[in-house]
């Protein structure tokens, strides 16, 4: 059916498919663009939707840039939980929790962008949404280093591991900058290179050793 303006009528759907059709537009948008340059008409004309609509459905601009960061985040912190079964060696945990974070970040680079690169320079309150990413990212790979230890001569609990899970999460953000201007390397190439580092080094901390300095 169309309007009488020759253009296609927008159909009725379910209010949660209508909500997901919005956030996938104004992803690729704000991706695109950045959170200021992108516009609502832009965002509706992708969604295919009128910009009435887009306003009732998700509030003004900002409250959308907010609901993306949001949405990417949740998706991203449940594929890497769903990834990790508890069942598995604390290293093949870890493991696969970084190979499903670099595969979905290969696979959503417009959401990375979103999470990432838009809100990290936008300031208030969107800096406040990245940091929440952050906090509960790190609080999912403290408790998989922390089960890391449970066999050990000197167990960790959660809170001792945070700040190696906190330089895991920022080498994390740091090797995806890295890796978007090197596009020829592989997902589970950039797994490998961030798993050596960090086990390598935590492997001697679960059997009790730790580097002091001489003096």
């Amino acid at each position: 059916m169309v309007q009488d303006n020759g253009r296609p009528r927008s159909r009725r759907l379910p209010r949660a498919v209508r909500e997901r059709q919005i956030l996938d537009a104004a992803v690729e948008v704000f991706a695109a663009h950045g959170f200021h340059a992108a516009s609502m008409d832009e965002i509706s004309e992708v969604a295919g939707i009128s910009k009435p609509m887009l306003y009732a459905y998700l509030g003004t601009k900002d409250e959308l840039f907010v609901a993306c960061i949001r949405r990417e985040a949740e998706r991203l912190i449940e594929a890497i939980g769903t990834a990790v079964e508890a069942g598995l060696p604390p290293a093949d945990q870890l493991w696969r929790g970084l190979l499903v974070f670099f595969e979905y970040v290969q696979a959503n680079q417009a959401g990375w962008a979103v999470l990432y690169r838009r809100a990290n320079v936008q300031g208030e309150p969107f800096v406040a949404e990245l940091s929440e990413w952050r906090e509960r990212a790190t609080n999912l790979i403290a408790v998989l280093l922390a089960r890391a230890t449970e066999d050990s001569a000197q167990p960790m609990q959660a809170e001792q591991t945070e700040p190696f899970a906190a330089a895991l999460v920022g080498a994390g953000e740091a090797l995806v900058e890295w890796w978007f201007d090197k596009p020829e390397h592989t997902a589970d190439g950039m797994a490998m290179r961030l798993m050596n580092m960090v086990w390598m080094g935590f492997s001697d901390l679960v059997e009790g050793r730790s580097w002091t300095p001489n003096s």
